[in-house]
């Protein structure tokens, strides 16, 4: 006979190619339809997603134990067995069509592939090994070819607690299942367990606790290969060995490539590997599995469909019948078959099957499926008594069916016991669906499905009791009883010997849980310290080769490798070479010991020299001589911060090269404060504090750490406890003065606003904000607004930095700043052109001075105090409110001056200045100008040249609130500018901003 192929479309190709999608799509394109399927979860599944494209009442399931046929139902979705055999639907697709070579289910797909069609389509979907065979027994056939979605790599042997999450592992055998899903749920957590002895609906309910995320791991034979859509990423081989009905053989290329398949899903890659006692794939099969080539299919298992009923010899002849169709061949007896055989010697058989009817009756009877697994013999003695009930009374015996019903009705009992009930329910499910065999089919229906449902839902709790939840004494018991026992280390440290968790790993120090006593403690520990020595010398040579990214130091002293504490720093002879002291047990010894530490030392090195790149440069600093030098030492022993009264007089000896050398190296000479700025960020000054607390054993002084929170957060000023260490103030970047420590860069920038405040003369004009009369001046909102201060705070930082107050009435100081009248502009000789000639050069001229950060900045930021702290605004707004509701008299007002202030800086008698302007006059002006310098307190309120009123009196302070800058007995007169012989000054660069600013004043002059 020639069979035909036309009409007749066949998608193959590996898994993961959306055939299966690309199949349900067609069949709700066409009025009605016919879909089959492998396996009866895999029914189950495609069933839902129909039923969410057509509506519930437009799809049929049918399975050998299920049945819902809606009435009108227009798609049907059937396991294979349950296919129809002919068919007036539209469409009828068939899935996995390669299973057709299966020794035992392989001639029914066969039968469906050679006789089912659809009346306008039929798709034929499986594996590209079936391409020859379907072109060579179905000419005309239309072959489309698919390719997978995403790439399958190779993923070597592996160990099973090494296995990575959202695994699958496969084994073949209900033992070796178990076994491997305790030793993970006593390492990981839990698995899910998925066997073909199990009922859908219990392995529905595993399948779901793997994809909803409760456990990451899947342990299930073969039949999670059969186009189950599962979020696989790794599938591990535990066997390569199977029965398949009739004998122990290895897996097929074929097979194996079609279960690694899983792994992957859509555009996501997969991996696949052996795990367990199984060999490591050799390099030929995993090329193979790796590019899905494999083996045509050389023949398919068929059976005759023609059977002749007039005899028991007649019906058995007729399934012996060889095939006429090259490409086919003869199946094995499978086990309707096997059992017609065994009936076939019974007498009472052969006196009961006398008319074609009654035999045909007897192979419908032995089509009942062995769910039990039970001998052949048992098998065909149940297949008789049904027969005989059908043959004597038409219907199966419901005494009989009630009594064997209830034996499994009973939900008590382990995994075994009830897995035994599921599948002898099962028994009677299949009876109750065969059409004619009973005379209340729907109510043994309901009732069987019933009962198989509470068998489900129990076998499901207790897998999941046993694989999920607390560990069982079956491996604790094998423990006991090894006298070699196997040790595993998890990637998060976890020890466990023989899967008994035993301590945790950090680092390269073990620590042994508490308990761990009893005959067999000594030789978990044996094991345990085994491979400890192993894995940390393999830990050493990672640490070694590992990038800096992966250690960090922490506050604490302590240097982790990975998030473990690896070594810890230590004093030290120099502050910026701490001494590094590792953290290992005994184990690591030798060169992995060496080379452990001598990677932590470079890391540490390299990580001080970067974060305090600044400092570290200066203390290598080979250009800087002399004072500048020795100032440079200072800084670096001091970690980047001197008070400038300490370093007077050596700031003041410096000439102007010298300075300028040391502002190369990040270096500025503040108001109050010798200081690099790049040092006051967060982890800079969080290393700094380090390193002085282990040069001074102050890791546990109070106050450490504490401040590194408030630099991060951008705080300008905190409220000081007097209870922590000063010091870490100082290295954090802050300054003690009165209730509160202020950050040293704003501080700075105090000293910027004040600056102009005491340089201003009255009768100038303007006169900014906070000018009184050229020697004091008052607080201004944006002193407020720096510092995150209030008034009362701002009078306790001022008398702190040296400035006295004198009080003056409201009255009194109105009047006089009423009685100022600002002096007429003087205008340019040559018109506006020249003065804004000269405003644009004095801009030109502060850019190229390079000011400090504070100094350029166009707007203050105004940094918010703490929810405890009161803000200027919030203390403005309150006064407002208090004078609002009470009248009272005007506050006096404080004037600041320069002057012996209180605290720190009564020991020099003056408040502590800057000497910028000298410095920047210095650099950017000719020699002859500065004697028309005017007059007043340079930076920080600090005094300048003698200035005289029109009666002749100085206003200079008295000599004991004044820098002493004269010799006893001299003048008072500036020293600075005593006559003495000219220097000799460096040639000017004729086109720089300086000299033509110079130029252009002393044109305004003339």
């Amino acid at each position: 006979m020639m069979l035909s192929g036309r009409g007749v479309t066949a998608v193959l190709g590996p898994t993961n190619t959306g055939k299966t999608h690309y199949a349900i799509e067609r069949m709700v394109a066409h009025g009605s339809g016919v879909i089959g399927l492998p396996l009866r979860l895999l029914a189950r599944e495609v069933y839902t997603r129909v039923v969410e494209k057509v509506g519930v009442a437009a799809v049929a399931l049918v399975t050998g134990e299920e049945k819902i046929t809606p009435p009108g139902a227009r798609f049907s979705v059937c396991t294979v067995e349950a296919m129809p055999r002919e068919t007036n639907a539209a469409f009828v697709a068939i899935d996995e069509v390669q299973l057709a070579a299966d020794l035992e289910r392989g001639h029914i797909f066969t039968d469906r592939i050679l006789h089912l069609r659809g009346r306008e389509e039929t798709l034929l979907l499986g594996a590209g090994t079936m391409r020859a065979i379907l072109e060579r027994i179905l000419p005309g056939i239309t072959v489309v070819e698919r390719p997978r979605m995403s790439q399958l790599f190779y993923a070597g042997q592996k160990k099973i607690t090494r296995l990575p999450q959202r695994s699958a592992i496969v084994a073949f055998s209900a033992d070796e299942v178990y076994a491997i899903a305790e030793l993970i749920r006593r390492q990981r957590g839990g698995a899910a367990v998925v066997l073909g002895a199990l009922s859908p609906r219990t392995r529905n309910a595993q399948v779901g606790l793997y994809q909803e995320g409760d456990v990451e791991y899947l342990v299930a034979t073969d039949a999670i290969g059969m186009g189950l859509n599962l979020d696989v990423d790794h599938v591990a081989f535990a066997q390569d060995r199977k029965f398949d009905g009739f004998q122990f053989r290895n897996l097929t290329p074929g097979e194996m490539g079609q279960i690694a398949g899983r792994a992957g899903r859509h555009v996501r890659d997969g991996t696949f590997g052996v795990t367990g006692q199984v060999r490591p794939l050799d390099e030929e099969l995993v090329e193979r599995i790796e590019s899905h080539e494999f083996e045509d299919v050389k023949v398919l298992q068929w059976r005759s469909k023609a059977l002749d009923f007039a005899s028991i010899r007649d019906l058995r002849a007729s399934l012996n019948v060889a095939p006429s169709i090259a490409g086919l061949t003869r199946a094995l007896p499978a086990t309707d078959s096997q059992a017609l055989d065994h009936l076939s010697r019974y007498p009472e058989i052969i006196d009961a099957a006398t008319t074609p009817a009654r035999v045909e009756r007897l192979w419908e009877a032995c089509a009942l499926p062995d769910y039990r697994r039970i001998a052949p013999a048992q098998h065909a003695d149940l297949i008789s008594t049904l027969f005989f009930d059908l043959v004597r009374h038409g219907t199966v015996n419901e005494d009989f069916m009630a009594e064997q019903v209830k034996r499994a009705d009973r939900t008590d009992g382990e995994i075994d016991t009830l897995s035994a009930r599921i599948a002898q329910i099962r028994t009677w499910t299949y009876v109750s669906n065969r059409p004619g065999w009973l005379a209340d089919p729907t109510h043994w229906r309901e009732k069987t499905r019933e009962i198989e449902d509470r068998l489900s839902d129990a076998l499901h709790e207790r897998l999941t009791k046993r694989f999920v939840d607390r560990r069982t004494s079956v491996l604790m018991k094998r423990l006991r009883e090894n006298a070699m026992l196997e040790a595993e280390i998890s990637v998060n440290g976890d020890v466990f010997v023989e899967g008994h968790h035993v301590g945790q790993l950090a680092g390269f120090r073990f620590t042994p849980i508490a308990g761990a006593e009893g005959p067999d403690a000594k030789a978990v520990q044996a094991a345990a310290q085994k491979a400890l020595s192993l894995e940390f010398e393999a830990r050493a040579a990672r640490l070694y080769a590992s990038g800096n990214g992966d250690l960090a130091v922490g506050s604490d002293g302590f240097v982790r490798w990975l998030g473990d504490p690896v070594a810890r720093l230590a004093e030290s002879d120099h502050i910026m070479r701490p001494r590094v002291i590792l953290l290992s047990d005994e184990q690591l010894t030798g060169t992995a010991r060496e080379h452990v530490l001598a990677r932590i030392e470079r890391f540490v090195n390299h990580h001080i020299a970067t974060v305090l790149k600044p400092l570290d440069d200066l203390s290598r600093a080979e250009d800087l001589q002399g004072l500048a030098k020795g100032l440079a030492f200072q800084l670096v022993e001091n970690l980047g911060v001197l008070f400038r009264r300490d370093v007077a007089d050596d700031v003041k000896s410096l000439d102007q090269d010298a300075r300028a050398s040391m502002r190369r190296y990040g270096i500025r000479f503040g108001a109050y404060h010798v200081f690099m700025p790049a040092l006051l960020k967060p982890a800079p000054a969080e290393l700094i504090t380090l390193l002085w607390a282990l040069k001074n054993d102050g890791l546990d002084k109070p106050g450490y750490g504490d401040l590194i929170p408030a630099l991060a957060a951008g705080r300008t000023s905190v409220v000081a406890d007097p209870g922590f260490e000063r010091t870490f103030y100082r290295l954090a970047g802050f300054r003690f003065l009165g209730k509160r420590a202020v950050r040293i860069d704003i501080l700075e920038r105090l000293a910027d606003l004040i600056r102009p405040l005491l340089q201003w003369k009255p009768g100038t004009s303007p006169r900014p904000e906070g000018a009184y009369d050229g020697r004091r001046f008052t607080t201004t909102t944006s002193m407020l607004s720096i510092l995150g201060a209030t008034p009362d705070d701002m009078e306790e930082i001022l008398k702190g930095l040296g400035y006295r107050a004198d009080v003056v009435s409201a009255d009194e100081a109105a009047a006089f700043l009423s009685a100022q009248q600002p002096a007429p502009q003087a205008e340019a000789a040559d018109g506006s052109e020249a003065g804004d000639a000269a405003a644009e050069l004095e801009a030109e001229v502060a850019k190229n001075e390079a000011p400090s950060e504070a100094a350029v900045e166009a707007k203050p930021a105004v940094e918010q105090p703490a929810a405890a702290e009161t803000s200027a605004d919030e203390q403005a707004q309150a006064n407002a409110d208090a004078a609002a509701a009470e009248p009272e008299a005007p506050k006096p007002v404080l004037l600041w001056r320069p002057g012996g202030g209180r605290n720190e800086n009564q020991r020099t008698g003056r408040p502590q200045g800057g000497d910028r302007r000298q410095e920047r006059r210095g650099e950017g002006r000719v020699q002859g100008e500065r004697g028309s310098r005017e007059n007043g307190p340079r930076e920080g309120g600090r005094p300048g040249r003698e200035s005289r009123r029109p009666d002749g009196k100085s206003d200079r302070p008295p000599r004991g609130e004044r820098p002493d800058r004269q010799e006893r007995g001299k003048p008072s007169q500036p020293a600075r500018f005593e006559a003495k012989p000219p220097r000799k000054e460096k040639p000017v660069d004729p086109d720089s901003p300086f000299a033509k600013l110079a130029a252009l004043k002393e044109q305004m002059k003339k």
